[in-house]
């Protein structure tokens, strides 16, 4: 199977046991947050190889974290333990109906303080596809320098890019920051997953082949659009010319959506490392989709290669 490398902030998650605003709530259940986390576990529950680089704090939630990681086979080898800084944290609370509402300490954790120096030790000679999303890259200068050294590390190694825009507008100084570095980020891509209103934000266009072509005319091999409910738009160019695909998506019952995107990426990257066409790319990456926001939690219930097969043979697009 393949082998992936990612970089992000793994955070203690704190998900509320009843449905009101987090200022009423009294108790939580803890799990493991992030959404280089959760690409991370679903790849590694298809089978494939990954390697997550972040730092932690010398402090309970990182050793929780780190032990987590292993648990699940995710390779730590490049998890460094920062004995100044904390953990991140995050608090989200329970509602079925609409996005949930979530609060983050992660500012000056040990992830935050990640900069360029880690990119020494990283070598992309084995890797196969580096995904990043537009998070960690988005806490401060230092680490979008550091994302931007490693990118471009990669592509200089043949390393496959995908790259999920992921937006997080609090953590900008600005959109027009924001809106500037991802693009940027974006030129170094082969595979952009934006959602169809991230892509509205950055390219100020509206319709998926318009912002499908934004970032082909940028480099990409291919742009993949999440259309939520609707399933995904794919866009890519080859010699022959431009082709495009829409695939509809899983009718589920949505009881948490977070997470929802990375489940897509699972199912984008681990295609890609398995020669999928374009189809079943889509299917898959639709499918863990659909399972991820039928659940609570962001990674407990990525799906195994059977459980991913069952749910698609068994649920109707």
């Amino acid at each position: 199977m393949g082998k992936v490398l990612t970089i992000g902030e793994p955070m203690a998650m704190f998900i509320a046991q009843t449905p009101e605003k987090l200022k009423h709530v009294k108790s939580f259940d803890r799990y493991v947050a992030g959404a280089e986390v959760n690409v991370s576990v679903g790849l590694v529950r298809l089978e494939h190889d990954v390697t997550y680089v972040t730092e932690l704090g010398q402090d309970p939630f990182g050793e929780h974290i780190v032990e987590f990681l292993a648990a699940e086979d995710i390779d730590t080898s490049l998890i460094e333990i920062n004995p100044e800084y904390p953990t991140g944290f995050q608090l989200k609370n329970k509602d079925s109906k609409n996005d949930p509402e979530v609060v983050y300490f992660r500012k000056g954790s040990a992830a935050y303080h990640m900069g360029i120096e880690r990119a020494a030790e990283i070598d992309f000679s084995d890797i196969d596809i580096f995904h990043v999303t537009g998070i960690l890259m988005a806490l401060n200068d230092g680490t979008y320098e550091l994302m931007e050294g490693l990118i471009q590390k990669a592509k200089a190694q043949n390393t496959i890019i995908t790259f999920d825009p992921n937006l997080r507008p609090t953590l900008w100084g600005s959109r027009e920051l924001m809106t500037e570095r991802i693009n940027h980020i974006a030129e170094y891509a082969d595979y952009v997953l934006p959602g169809i209103g991230e892509g509205f934000i950055l390219t100020g266009r509206t319709e998926p082949n318009e912002i499908a072509d934004f970032y082909l005319d940028l480099g990409a091999k291919a742009v993949i659009i999440k259309l939520g409910s609707k399933g995904a738009y794919a866009k890519w160019r080859d010699l022959a010319g431009d082709h495009s695909l829409t695939q509809a998506g899983f009718r589920v019952e949505a009881v948490d959506t977070v997470g929802a995107g990375d489940g897509f990426a699972v199912g984008i990257v681990s295609g890609l490392l398995e020669g999928l066409p374009m189809k079943e790319l889509l299917v898959r990456a639709n499918a863990i989709g659909a399972i991820q926001v039928s659940h609570i939690s962001d990674n407990e219930n990525l799906p195994t290669r059977e459980q991913l097969a069952d749910f698609i043979q068994n649920h109707p697009e």
